[in-house]
């Protein structure tokens, strides 16, 4: 570790409020900064993609794609039809994989399942590098043409900005999820200005059925105040324009949403199949990785030429088509085939290596099944609605909300983008139908059905007694506390003495300096200029006394460490917090749990057993083993680790079983466990409760 400059005493105190406060006002500050952050990287974003568009296509190809309501609300400009156009959007895939692959390969692909793996596998961790890597890639792999959405980059930003903040102010690593999770939030709302839905994303989209509860609060701070910077830029309009003369008029329409909903759920589930299996292929391709992009460009410019509506992110052709007018002006075919080939191209795109989100297409995507099925009604004559805009609107929510698994923000980001909340009603119809179909097909890989399968909190529901204690449960003495301007020497001796090899640094008011190592001390006594402990201190990371259990063991083993500092709200050292002491504070919590089972009587007793190598059951998981009815096993501990079994759990040689059973049947237990009968009464002096 480097050796750190010592803070003020304001500032170390206002870092301590930071990592140890857990109430609303500390969120709602950390928020703030993840909000701000996420405005502005929504903003610097959208200007570079502008100017990659009006670089590469305008003035290359003589091309500009058409525009949103509140994007200049514009038709197209110019022909795609140009020779240029499939070399300008392979030049883009190019420029895209060499400045990915060569610095930062995490930012390959759509950000946001990126942004969801990291939650769950890495601790929220994101390289500083992704972040301008994110940026450029993505501006000019959707600003050459390709089929992508911005809102990807934009999540995958304003996350990695979170998860520095939460490493830069040294927070635990459940925080650093939450900070980026919530900018992952803020950021998809700031760009597609809808806060709530943006908000409710980030808690929605990390599972298959579940919620991230915490991440709400934060994300609703965060994304209005992203969302508050990106519209002052860029104007409070709603993408898609306000459409309040849209609604449910009749209950006849919603046979038709219903349908709308079954059909949206099929080709999700095209969406999610066709997307994976484009990827797979390009991933056997026998090319280099940075050079697959360029293909998928060329690919994607040749559909261009004579589809010009999968270009780009694609918002401004789903603006034309929710005016009848317009939409009755594309031929049939051309409606139908378009949800398949915005797929084609996304994959081609995407699934190569090229850098953008698949958010803002399947929105599109969506848009094109329900302006199609208007047309197919408008045709043979059934109830359908004089404009096509209701069924584009609720095939965005039903196709991207039921592959994505995040119906409830989806429907609300939706309706913020086109200022509509009365169609809420059938597309709940058609979400949910179309959910069914979906089933558990996902368009993000890295979403886990629920937060027990996490290993985010796989501390939490493996020691779940752990989460109702707190570090100050645990804490033990500090074997040696050192003062700042203790002598080295004296450091030295008494670090000898007490056979210590580190120790913790304390001011005069026993506040936390940081550490010291007897390695160091003895380095720096041969430098005339470092004469006391505080000239060599090192940072360490302290823990609140008042931080859950399995938080705290969480940071243990994320910073490789047996032990850290205890402190209070001021700062003042209250002793350390060591692994075998949390080991121990499950065990004796287990225990009391146990006791307070309403079914335990003096019939029933907690036996403790260690499986011999010759036991039948070494090997075995618990879900074969054929243990009385009468059994309850309670835990595992396999050397210094406690285990909650699972059903997949298999038995070692050594490993300590805790169960409860009726006393008359103690032998039989024993005799399945492989013991002999005269290990019974020790191991029932050894349990008594």
């Amino acid at each position: 570790m480097d050796h750190i400059a010592l803070p003020t005493d304001f500032h170390r105190r206002l870092l301590t409020w930071i990592q140890q406060e857990q109430g609303l006002v500390r969120w709602s500050v950390l928020a703030t900064a993840v909000g701000i952050a996420a405005g502005i990287g929504a903003i610097g974003f959208f200007w570079l993609l502008e100017q990659s568009t009006a670089i590469f296509l305008g003035h290359l190809v003589g091309y500009l794609p058409p525009a949103p309501f509140a994007e200049g609300n514009h038709p197209p400009l110019g022909s795609a039809v140009s020779w240029k156009l499939p070399l300008v959007v392979a030049l883009g895939g190019l420029l895209s994989g060499l400045l990915v692959f060569s610095l930062a390969p995490e930012a390959e692909g759509h950000g946001t399942d990126a942004a969801i793996e990291s939650f769950h596998f890495r601790d929220g961790k994101v390289r500083g590098r992704v972040i301008p890597v994110k940026v450029i890639a993505s501006a000019i792999t959707i600003g050459t043409g390709g089929s992508g959405g911005r809102e990807g980059p934009t999540a995958q930003i304003a996350a990695g900005i979170g998860s520095l903040i939460a490493e830069t102010l040294g927070l635990s690593p459940t925080d650093r999820r939450l900070l980026l999770a919530t900018g992952m939030g803020a950021g998809i709302g700031a760009i597609f200005r809808a806060p709530l839905g943006g908000a409710l994303l980030s808690a929605e989209i990390l599972y298959l059925h579940d919620f991230e509860v915490e991440a709400l609060f934060p994300a609703l701070i965060a994304s209005i105040v992203g969302y508050t910077i990106y519209s002052a830029w860029a104007g409070w309009e709603p993408i898609f324009g306000a459409r309040p003369d849209l609604a449910l008029t009749s209950w006849r329409e919603l046979p038709a949403y219903g349908m709308l909903g079954l059909l949206c759920g099929l080709v999700g589930r095209i969406y999610a199949t066709g997307f994976y299996t484009v990827q797979r292929l390009f991933g056997r391709l026998p090319l280099p990785r940075w050079a697959k992009p360029a293909l998928g460009g060329l690919l994607v410019g040749g559909i261009g030429l004579v589809f010009p509506q999968v270009l780009g992110t694609g918002y401004g052709w789903v603006q034309l088509g929710m005016e009848s007018s317009t939409a009755l002006q594309f031929p049939i075919w051309l409606l139908l085939a378009l949800p398949l080939l915005k797929i084609l191209a996304t994959a081609l795109s995407i699934g190569s290596g090229g850098s953008g989100g698949i958010f803002g297409p399947g929105v599109v995507i969506g848009a094109f099944v329900g302006i199609a099925w208007w047309r197919l009604l408008d045709l043979v004559g059934g109830h359908a609605a004089a404009s096509p805009a209701p069924y584009a609107i609720v095939g965005m929510m039903a196709l991207f909300g039921s592959i994505a698994h995040a119906p409830l923000a989806v429907m609300l980001m939706v309706a913020e983008m086109t200022g509509n909340l009365s169609l809420l009603a059938p597309a709940m119809l058609a979400i949910g139908l179309a959910s069914v179909v979906v089933g558990q097909q996902t368009i993000y890989r890295s979403q886990l059905p629920r937060r027990a399968d996490s290993p985010a909190h796989r501390l939490q529901y493996t020691f779940p007694l752990l989460h109702g204690l707190s570090v100050r449960d645990a804490i033990q003495p500090a074997p040696l506390l050192l003062h700042g301007n203790t002598p080295l020497n004296d450091a030295a001796r008494q670090l000898q003495v007490a056979h210590l090899p580190d120790a913790l640094v304390i001011d005069e008011h026993g506040t936390l300096l940081g550490v010291v190592t007897l390695q160091e001390v003895h380095e720096a006594a041969t430098h005339p200029d470092r004469g006391c402990v505080a000239d060599i201190t090192q940072a360490v990371h302290p823990l609140p006394a008042t931080m859950p259990l399995d938080e705290a063991l969480a940071v243990l083993l994320s910073r490789h460490r047996d032990w850290l500092p205890v402190i209070d709200a001021t700062g003042t050292v209250l002793g350390i917090l060591h692994a075998d002491g949390i080991l121990k504070t499950y065990r004796a919590a287990s225990r009391r749990a146990v006791r307070q089972l309403h079914w335990m009587t003096s019939d029933r007793i907690m036996l403790e057993v260690t499986l011999p190598a010759d036991s039948p059951l070494v090997g075995r998981a618990i879900r074969e083993l054929s243990l009385p009815k009468h059994v309850l096993l309670i835990a595992v501990r396999r050397g210094g680790t406690l285990l909650l079994p699972r059903g997949e759990t298999r038995l070692e040689a050594g490993d300590t079983i805790t169960f409860v059973t009726e006393r008359h049947h103690a032998r039989t237990v024993l005799a399945t466990f492989g013991l002999p009968e005269q290990a019974l009464v020790t191991t029932l002096k050894e349990s008594e409760l």
